[in-house]
């Protein structure tokens, strides 16, 4: 790629983000965007004003203004750790690159223009002269680019020291700053064995008496999530019964004292089911039965028992009983907790294959988006693209439509990749998340990285590049990487800086809000409270540090692209966490991890390329002091992860034990385990999570239909199991619940049978 054609893409992207940003700063102000632009501070009870003037309707810079002089307690009041972390990778990525960009800019760049080593060369282009290529065969001048390597790995490794340390020490206070979080005292427990006997409830409600019988409480089995929305449907249909019925004609004794006042049965017909229960009640627990899943939540006195629980092999048999910490109410994935523990491995399997399948079927698209930059050579093979003659029209399509390309075909990779976490059977959301971010940066890292340089040097070559060896491949690299520098400077541009735009604009809700009122003429709201796509986000800031290292002294003019994407994604970032997205569960911090493993693996990269590019070079002294600093590195990633990394796996006992006592001498230990049976109320939570996808309701049960969950039990130590039955609340949006009125419950009295109103 040349000049023109670079300069076509910065044009462009730069005129795409000027007007986005520009646009976003009237619409922001106008009273038809506020659920789109202002969704988080709708959803904490924050509101703005309204006043109509001149200033609504004109670009300003007032939301940099705000976004800039926000505090980290600020961020953290909005988005939770999960936000401060990753704005510290970006402001992570600003300090590293704003020093190489100094180092590499005035003392890399010169050398680089000046070494005269592709004089000679018909193909080289003006990119190519600004690369490390173009320096001659054993220059001294070598070693000004292994002192700029060593100086940007050793302030890297210092910026993650005290980076991993600081949220590690955030990761601590998060403990002590939710102290009564239910997940603290409760383990999920997976595998539980079948027996013909017994139901799983009974079954878990025996294993924990017998074993853990000082500290064990109570438990909750799960049940399928499908059955879970029956019981909600049957509790609302029976509530909408009773209440339509008046509560005199249900009270007032009939003229007949053998009939009562609704249908004319016998008076002693409630009585009836009472004398009965012992008939039904079998049917009832068959019933409810089938409906449970091999899986319960267990709780426990204090938190450092749920702690032991968690990491204690329960059975001699590992598939069975299977412990660990659960996750917050309103993070668990319900859905994955029915699949059987002993099927994960299959599915796993398979998800990896899928994986792999993809990434190879991915290499068609990033070949065709080398073809478009190789639009020259193409020419030669393809007659019929010799009509493309006009300059213009040529500097468009080498320049900035393979950018564009690829990054419209990178879209369907997060939505597969979290398809394919869901199907691994991750517990919680945030695992899922997680899981689905580390699958997105190996696909970006291999596909959007590897695969666009080696498919760019099989065009130049037709077919003729062979590798043998890993030794032809880690030569192959350090030969071919610099002269990509260009197609990666232009995808900086469209994915970075157009990105971001895309990002504050947020096009697709702010078009659907549109067409929901102003078409449809809709009074309710369009859009809802979002949850920040870290998997997306957190994978392009490491994908771009990862082309800040290895470019660094091999193509340093790509720093400066680099480096405004960084400033900008700092401001847009925090702007969107203040006033966009709404944080439902976290992972404390657990994306700092994946960023750190990713950045040591950028820089030796980078190191071990310019080892073996130096040796290319003949500067044998230069490339044998590349070996103590990738080992030097090497062994601070080992410091790192036995330092730091526990704290991301485990809890500490002693702040659980010492946090266990200070509420047992102030008496709010017994207060906190009272409530954890009704934290991780399924029917509530279910209910929460299908108003927020607004399904519509499906199809009313058939009366007398089996297929319904008569309950969903707590069952205590105390209490036989399936004799006492907790009440079902139902929640509707507008029910006098969410006014902070008294909402009715559906209650069943277990001494009578009698199905009240209350």
């Amino acid at each position: 790629m040349d000049i023109p054609a670079l300069l076509t893409s910065a044009g462009m992207n730069i005129g795409i983000s000027v007007g986005m940003f520009s646009l976003y700063s009237i619409l922001r102000k106008q009273p038809l965007n506020v659920n789109v632009y202002f969704g988080q501070r709708i959803a904490t009870g924050r509101t703005r004003s309204d006043n109509i003037c001149f200033e609504r309707f004109t670009p300003s810079a007032s939301w940099i203004k705000k976004a800039w002089d926000a505090s980290e307690e600020d961020i953290f009041a909005c988005g939770g750790i999960d936000a401060v972390v990753f704005l510290r990778i970006v402001v992570f990525s600003i300090r590293i690159f704003a020093i190489a960009t100094i180092l590499c800019t005035f003392l890399v760049l010169p050398l680089n223009y000046f070494g005269q080593g592709m004089v000679r060369l018909e193909d080289a282009t003006a990119m190519d002269l600004l690369t490390i290529g173009n320096v001659r065969e054993g220059s001294r001048w070598l070693w000004a680019h292994c002192f700029t390597l060593y100086v940007v790995s050793a302030c890297a490794c210092t910026l993650l020291y005290f980076e991993f340390k600081n949220v590690a020490r955030m990761r601590l206070d998060q403990v002590n700053r939710f102290p009564t979080r239910p997940s603290n005292f409760t383990v999920l427990v997976r595998g539980v064995p079948w027996s013909p006997v017994e139901s799983y409830n009974e079954s878990v409600g025996k294993f924990f008496s017998n074993y853990y019988q000082s500290s064990y409480i109570s438990h909750q089995v799960v049940y399928r999530f499908g059955a879970v929305q029956q019981l909600m449907e049957d509790a609302e249909m029976v509530y909408n019964v009773m209440t339509t019925v008046p509560v005199k004609q249900c009270c007032e004794p009939n003229a007949n004292p053998d009939r009562c006042g609704l249908c004319g049965a016998r008076s002693n017909s409630f009585k009836v089911v009472g004398h009965e229960h012992k008939c039904t009640g079998q049917k009832v627990d068959d019933g409810l039965r089938e409906k449970e899943c091999e899986a319960a939540l267990v709780f426990f006195k204090s938190r450092y028992d749920a702690l032991v629980v968690s990491h204690t092999i329960q059975s001699a048999d590992p598939m069975l009983w299977v412990t660990q910490l659960a996750p917050e109410p309103r993070d668990v994935f319900w859905q994955n907790l029915c699949v059987p523990y002993n099927l994960l491995w299959i599915r796993k399997i398979s998800v990896f294959i899928a994986s792999i399948v993809f990434s190879v079927l991915f290499l068609l698209p990033t070949t065709f988006v080398q073809g478009l930059m190789k639009i020259q050579r193409l020419q030669a093979a393809f007659p019929f693209l010799r009509r493309v003659r006009d300059r213009s029209v040529i500097n468009l399509i080498t320049g900035y439509l393979p950018s564009l390309v690829l990054t419209v075909f990178l879209t369907i990779v997060p939505p597969l990749m979290m398809l394919f976490s869901t199907l691994e059977g991750a517990v919680s959301r945030s695992t899922r998340k997680r899981s689905a971010c580390a699958k997105i940066l190996i696909f970006m890292f291999w596909n959007v990285y590897f695969s666009n340089i080696l498919s760019g040097s099989w065009i130049e070559r037709m077919g003729k590049l062979t590798v043998t060896s890993p030794k032809d491949l880690a030569t192959l690299l350090a030969e071919l990487i610099p002269r990509q520098a260009s197609f990666f400077m232009t995808y900086v541009m469209t994915s970075g800086w157009s990105g971001l735009s895309f990002e504050l604009l947020q096009p697709v809700p702010l078009v659907g809000n549109w067409l929901f009122k102003c078409v449809l003429m809709r009074d309710d709201d369009f859009v809802r409270p979002i949850t920040f796509s870290y998997h997306t986000e957190v994978t392009r800031v490491l994908l771009f540090g990862l082309l800040g290292f290895t470019f660094c002294i091999l193509a340093p003019l790509i720093l400066p692209f680099l480096l405004v994407y960084f400033f900008f994604a700092f401001l847009v970032y925090r702007n969107q966490i203040m006033n966009v997205y709404y944080v439902k569960y976290q992972t404390d911090g657990s994306y700092w991890p994946l960023a750190h493993n990713a950045t040591i693996f950028s820089l030796i990269l980078t190191q071990v390329v310019a080892g073996i590019l130096f040796g290319m070079k003949k500067s044998s002294s230069a490339s044998t002091s590349t070996i103590p600093l990738i080992i030097g590195t090497a062994l601070f990633n080992v410091f790192c992860k036995n330092r730091f990394l526990p704290l991301f796996r485990n809890r500490a006992a002693q702040v659980l034990i010492e946090m266990d006592r200070d509420d047992q001498r102030s008496g709010k230990l017994d207060e906190i385990v009272e409530k954890l049976p009704s934290a991780y109320n399924q029917v509530e939570l279910c209910a929460e999570m299908m108003e927020e996808k607004e399904e519509p309701p499906p199809e009313k049960p058939k009366k007398g239909s089996d297929e319904s969950l008569k309950d969903l039990e707590i069952v205590k130590p105390d209490s036989p199991s399936g004799d006492s039955l907790e009440d079902v609340e139902i929640v509707k949006p507008g029910s006098p619940s969410e006014t902070g009125e008294q909402s009715p419950q559906v209650e069943i009295e277990p001494d009578s049978n009698i199905v009240s109103i209350k």
